[in-house]
């Protein structure tokens, strides 16, 4: 997104068109949206200008509005107007965090002037969380989470700024997506960074040996215990801890876990001693624990303290035109691991990547890389993988994917052709060329509701 962009809320629609269209002559990129409730697909973390609303409007008003957006990030900028003169609203919105307030009618300068001062403001705000973000840092987020979609973009905001808070955080996502490449990340960018980092395997824990290995034991505690140790927990003092698939840790010993996380503190077996607990716990699951908790199966108690904070990790399925680049990265990875040189694939084979569904995501497209290097899949590099055996030429599914990723970002953003070209990577001028190469038209797409490519 550019950081001239505003988003403009209005339900009325002759001043919302006249207001965006004098705002754009004040060299500013707007976008109009009739409803507050449409807000919210167009911002994350990652936003990067400012928002303008109307305060008397249907369904969600502005001052709900401005709740709203603070919960997903206080310092996006907020300007609300009201044609009422409400002074005592506009003490109110101020308190409630309100970047500024107007008055209707108002000239169309002094709020372009309000604006431009806010984008200044959001500019440095992301700037000095960027520059907070690298400091210190190990390595790269992008690096690690590779990705120029705006589901990518937003996820490495999310781990910045929940790493440094220190809160237990419940990371979910399907199969694959690299779930534990997140719980690593945000524990690199907080301050237990240099602490341990311990991953469980919840799934995996011998169900006979399970609070041994968590909360360790004394000598004799129980038969062939020899000598005292250290469980798990204790070993991550200082650092974090990564509960793998929560889900599947038995039910009684979810109770366990709860005091854990309630009082901080521990008792070995055969001991009467708690012990001092100072660790980040961090859970991830594939299913939906709130449906577990609905069925019985998981704690319901134990899901509210888990999710002090949740992570959203999207499949590629949801980030399609990242599976190029992603692909690339796992190849030159792959390489190096297995001290190959590096291969030069070709774009038909990458493109005809992303036609294909990957149901087991980034572990799966990982494998596909390491048989690539390796040769195992029967191709030098040179030939595109087979993406339908029906399909008789490979550049129309390209074409028929490119048109369907073109039109999906065209009405996803009401036809706002900047928001397209700028969240796809490509200019203005290919955005064109390819619009008139599909005969996709802007004011058709707007309004549609289009199923997602693949």
């Amino acid at each position: 997104m550019n950081a001239s962009r505003v988003l403009l809320i209005d339900d009325e629609e002759d001043l919302r068109l006249s207001t965006a269209q004098a705002l754009e002559l004040a060299g500013l990129d707007v976008v109009t949206v009739d409803h507050a409730d449409h807000v919210f697909e167009l911002i994350g973390y990652s936003f990067d200008g400012v928002i303008v609303s109307d305060i008397r409007m249907p369904g969600m008003d502005g001052m709900t509005l401005l709740q709203k957006v603070r919960e997903l990030d206080a310092e996006i900028p907020v300007i609300l107007v009201t044609g009422h003169g409400d002074v005592q609203l506009a003490v109110s919105a101020m308190r409630n965090g309100a970047y500024d307030f107007i008055e209707k009618p108002f000239s169309v300068q002094y709020l372009a002037g309000i604006i431009k001062r806010a984008i200044d403001r959001r500019s440095l705000v992301l700037e000095n969380r960027r520059l907070r973000a690298v400091a210190g840092k190990r390595d790269d987020l992008e690096t690690r989470l590779p990705g120029r979609t705006q589901a990518m973009v937003d996820l490495r905001y999310r781990i910045r700024a929940i790493g440094a808070a220190d809160a237990d955080t419940l990371i979910i996502g399907d199969t694959g997506v690299g779930k534990e490449v997140v719980a690593r990340a945000l524990h690199d960018v907080s301050a237990r960074a240099d602490r341990p980092f311990v991953a469980i395997n919840c799934a995996a824990l011998p169900q006979h040996l399970i609070e041994s290995e968590l909360f360790g034991h004394e000598a004799g505690a129980f038969p062939g215990a020899l000598r005292p140790r250290y469980g798990k927990f204790e070993h991550a003092r200082g650092g974090t801890v990564l509960l793998d698939e929560i889900g599947s840790m038995p039910f009684d010993m979810q109770g366990k876990l709860l005091r854990v996380l309630q009082e901080r503190t521990i008792t070995r077996l055969g001991s009467n001693e708690t012990v001092e607990l100072d660790v980040r716990f961090i859970a991830t699951s594939k299913a939906d624990l709130a449906k577990e908790a609905l069925a019985g199966r998981f704690r319901q108690d134990l899901l509210y303290r888990l999710n002090v904070a949740t992570v959203h990790v999207p499949s590629l399925a949801q980030r399609r035109s990242d599976i190029p680049i992603l692909f690339l990265q796992l190849v030159r990875e792959a390489s190096a691991r297995y001290g190959r040189d590096d291969i030069d694939v070709p774009p038909n084979f990458v493109s005809a990547l992303a036609l294909q569904d990957w149901p087991g995501n980034v572990r799966e497209l990982r494998n596909a890389a390491d048989r690539l290097v390796l040769g195992l899949d029967g191709r030098s590099g040179e030939e595109a993988p087979d993406v339908d055996a029906g399909s008789s030429n490979l550049a129309a599914k390209v074409s028929e994917f490119e048109k369907s990723v073109l039109a999906q970002a065209i009405a996803l953003h009401r036809g706002n052709l900047k928001a397209v070209y700028e969240t796809l990577g490509i200019s203005r001028k290919t955005l064109y060329e390819k619009m008139q190469k599909y005969a996709l038209r802007k004011d058709e797409l707007s309004g549609s509701d289009l199923k997602r490519p693949g």
